[in-house]
């Protein structure tokens, strides 16, 4: 198996996440998080959420559930579809890209004619069965409810992002009409998609986290990028390069400040949260696949064994106009005397793909064979495990009194007694918990602990009073020790 395989296998047996629905058969497209997922993706957008606060953004949540007349305006209802395929022998259906690259051709299309007479003229095979296909067909993304809105149809979103743009003029007036403002939201999205397929990769029920900064359209302007991390770009015009955002934005690969500055913090963001940086590429997305609504779009991908997956998305949208054509509401501000309709620079998130994302690149099986995951401390579901080393002779009753307190301090902790203290290092460390917290012997004699660090196994010995001010991962005379020991 590869590093996916054994995550994925990792990742039901252990409770991160598995297929939603399944003593039913399942249902392609769903996933349920489990009780360690739920915590782990709370650490990750916890981490997203905090950065933005940081950058003054502010946060809101809108309905899931939006009327036509919102995707009339945006473009979705005729725009917001990709090209499909069905096999006629075997009726498996896929999108007409996947059928296309199977088939050895690098082609994209921007209409179903344009893609049929590609289909008539070369010898493109289903993926399943070898059988001929000769006809390709729109499919639409969005999940439609007929009928049921006060003015028509209504929709699942395919995108958080409209719920902020038609609550524009709402924000300004909250943000005191100053430019330039950011806007983030959390929450789920749904597509209709042809082929779900790879767990976590391709869903119809996801969550975003998506932020619209809006920008003065003359400048695009937010704040100065520090410059002090490579990243590696892949533009669309040369060669894929390493270098700090300054120095891309200067050389012309980056389009605007604001894109400079953003790039830059997904970077960062997605470092911090376990994603491997030798693992993640910027790749400036060709002007033929631009989506209906970007001008200029950044896709952020990571490596997951041999596949570029999009993780983030940053694009340069210009949604208010459509918007204050369709509805009649004035989107422009005020700035220095000069009315403005802002553009929008818009770094969207794919929750469940960086959570996938960090758990294939924190996966590595140690030489004995045991699995483990290296997550950053703040990202694990639990900071640090509690063991009695045996059942008896006051350990258990020291440790379990120690858990109690510590709780207080660090919810995010464990108890464990179950089978030798061998087997539970192991299953603390493929559940990726930093530190594992034993009471021994000397524990009821003296009141100091062994903690043992999850990457490097190595122990110290410590009093457990000193772990209850701070809590482990906060506690900086752990990490001092581990780090000179």
């Amino acid at each position: 198996m590869n590093t996916y395989e054994q995550v994925v296998e990792l990742a039901k047996r252990r409770g991160f996440f598995w297929q939603a629905f399944s003593i039913y058969g399942g249902e392609a497209g769903f996933y349920d998080y489990g009780p360690l997922g739920v915590l782990m993706r709370d650490n990750i957008t916890k981490v997203w959420k905090e950065s933005y606060l940081r950058d003054e953004a502010v946060f809101i949540d809108t309905p899931v559930i939006v009327p036509s007349t919102v995707f009339r305006a945006s473009g979705h209802i005729d725009k917001f579809a990709d090209l499909a395929t069905e096999c006629s022998k075997c009726h498996n259906k896929q999108k007409l890209d996947t059928v296309v690259k199977a088939s050895g051709f690098q082609k994209t299309f921007r209409s179903v004619e344009e893609a049929n007479r590609f289909l008539q003229e070369n010898v493109v095979k289903c993926v399943v069965c070898g059988n001929r296909i000769t006809q390709a067909t729109e499919f639409k993304l969005m999940f439609r409810m007929p009928g049921q809105g006060s003015s028509g149809d209504l929709y699942l979103r395919p995108e958080t992002a409209q719920g902020i743009f038609v609550n524009f003029k709402l924000l300004s007036n909250f943000y005191r009409n100053k430019l330039p403002m950011a806007v983030a939201q959390l929450g789920k999205g749904f597509r209709n998609e042809i082929s779900p397929r790879q767990t976590l990769i391709r869903l119809r029920e996801f969550t975003q986290g998506e932020i619209e900064v809006f920008v003065d359209p003359e400048r695009k302007y937010w704040k100065e990028p520090a410059g002090s991390m490579p990243v590696n770009l892949n533009p669309r015009s040369g060669e894929s390069v390493s270098m700090d955002v300054v120095t891309a934005l200067k050389n012309g690969i980056m389009s605007s400040n604001a894109m400079a500055y953003f790039v830059e913090k997904t970077a960062s963001i997605l470092t911090e949260v376990g994603i491997d940086s030798a693992r993640l590429r910027f790749r400036q997305v060709p002007t033929d696949e631009l989506a209906h609504y970007s001008f200029d779009t950044w896709d952020v991908e990571a490596l997951l064994d041999d596949d570029w997956v999009e993780v983030v998305g940053i694009a340069d949208r210009n949604d208010l106009k459509n918007h204050e054509k369709a509805s009649g509401e004035s989107m422009s501000v005020l700035v220095d005397g000069k009315s403005i309709t802002p553009s929008i620079i818009e770094p969207s998130y794919g929750i469940d793909r960086i959570f996938l994302s960090v758990l294939v690149h924190a996966f590595y099986v140690r030489d004995n064979g045991f699995k483990v995951l290296r997550l950053p401390d703040e990202i694990a579901p639990y900071h640090a495990a509690i063991l009695p080393l045996v059942n008896k002779d006051g350990m258990d009753s020291m440790a379990r009194d120690f858990y109690e307190r510590i709780k207080r301090v660090d919810p995010y902790v464990v108890y464990d007694q179950s089978g030798s203290i061998g087997r539970r290092y192991a299953r603390q460390d493929e559940i990726g918990t930093p530190y594992c917290i034993t009471f021994d012997s000397q524990s009821t004699q003296d009141g100091t602990v062994t903690v043992r660090e999850r990457d490097s196994a190595r122990q110290i010995r410590v009093a457990s009073q000193d772990l209850l001010s701070t809590g482990i991962i906060g506690n900086e005379k752990i990490r001092s020790a581990f780090r000179s020991s």
